[in-house]
Parts: structure tokens; C-alpha cells; sequence
């Protein structure tokens, strides 16, 4: 598979690029710079990419078999941009015919009752409010592109480098805990997990947890 990954050059997509490459699909990684540090794979390719901008999404999408972003507000950004990636991504990848998509979601708008999301919980971050609400509006914009094959995954309540142990579970619309009500997954696992549901597809149209 020939993916376009936007956000390679964060935590996250740094270890979904390598997971992928790992796989045997190609990679191109996008950036703001261009520059994608600490990858070296022939089926790499390292490129500069606006993801708030349609044109250039459409431009870098073209010829992939997939678009998977590991996108984020950087610390100097307002966290709306989200909504804004998640809007030229779509309107993008649909310029370029390209029907498949990944996306690296919150874990916020994922459900811990049948009444009741992470966010609305008292134990909730009030930091983390801002980004949880601006990633569950992306979310929203997806829900509303039925035209493409999109999965919105999102990690566990804490997610932090680990180890890869390649084992993980998975819910659909629901926040993935253990039996002590712990919520957690390593970045590691969760690129297993997310490289897993670009491959397979088997949650199209769906807000998927992930966690141990």
C-alpha cells in the first residue's frame, strides 16, 4: 500500500511511519518543514505539506492508495486548527479520488456510560478540555463525509512511548479501560492498532478506541 501520512514528524506519527514501513508499504511523510528526522527507509519519503490547505492535501493525496494522519495543534496554535485540517483533509482527498483515511483521533468524545463521554467525566482535565472538544468537532466533519471510507481512531485516555507488544483491544464509540478502570495504551501499541484498521478496514465510518 502507498500511504500519505500527515503528521509524520510527531511522536505518534513518527512510530505509525515506522510501523507501516515495518509492514512493507511505502511511506510519504509529510511535515510543515519537509523534514522528518530518524527514518531511514528506502520506501520513505519525506516531504513539506500545509494539512489546513485542500489544494496541497489534493496535490500530496494523489496516486496513494490511503491518506493516515497523525495530526495535532502545535503548542503555538489555537487547538480550532483541528477542525480546519480535518475539513481540507476531506474536501482534499476527495479533489485526489482517494477514498481511504485514518485518523488519529481524542479519546474524548469516546463513551464511559451509555449517557456519559471522557469529557463530560468529573476526573476530566479542564487543561485538556480545549483540545478534546476541537477533536471531537474533526470527528463531526467525518461523520458528515459518507462519500469516504474513513475510521477515526482514538487511544486510550493516557497514551505515552512504551513498549510494542503488539497487543491491544479495541471499542467501538467507547472508551477501552481495564478491570481496575484504567485507561492506557503506549504510543507503540497503538501504531500496531492503527496500522492494523488501515490495512484491514474492518471500522469504516466509526470512532474506535484502542487500549489494553
Amino acid at each position: 500500500m502507498d500511504v500519505l501520512l500527515l503528521g509524520a514528524s510527531g511522536r505518534i506519527g513518527h512510530r505509525i511511519a515506522n510501523e507501516l514501513l515495518d509492514r512493507g508499504h511505502a511511506v510519504t511523510g509529510v511535515s510543515r518543514s519537509g523534514d522528518v528526522e530518524g527514518i531511514d527507509d528506502p520506501d520513505f519519503q519525506a516531504v513539506a505539506g500545509d494539512a489546513t490547505n485542500a489544494v496541497d492535501v489534493a496535490d500530496l493525496a494523489e496516486g496513494h492508495d490511503a491518506v493516515a494522519s497523525a495530526l495535532g495543534p502545535s503548542e503555538d496554535e489555537d487547538v480550532t486548527v483541528l477542525v480546519e485540517m480535518a475539513e481540507a483533509v476531506v474536501e482534499g482527498m476527495r479533489d485526489a479520488d482517494v477514498d481511504r483515511l485514518v485518523w488519529t483521533g481524542g479519546a474524548g468524545g469516546l463513551h464511559v456510560g451509555p449517557d456519559t463521554r471522557l469529557i463530560e467525566t468529573e476526573d476530566f482535565p479542564e487543561d485538556w478540555e480545549p483540545v478534546a472538544r476541537a477533536a471531537i468537532e474533526a470527528y463531526e466533519v467525518f461523520e458528515d463525509a459518507d462519500d469516504l471510507d474513513w475510521t477515526y481512531v482514538a487511544p486510550a485516555a493516557l497514551i505515552e512511548p512504551g513498549e510494542r507488544t503488539g497487543e491491544y483491544r479495541t471499542a467501538e464509540g467507547e472508551l477501552v479501560a481495564d478491570e481496575e478502570g484504567d485507561s492506557y495504551i503506549s504510543m507503540e501499541d497503538f501504531a500496531v492498532a492503527f496500522a492494523d484498521e488501515l490495512e484491514s478496514g474492518d471500522h469504516v465510518h466509526t470512532y474506535l478506541g484502542t487500549g489494553y
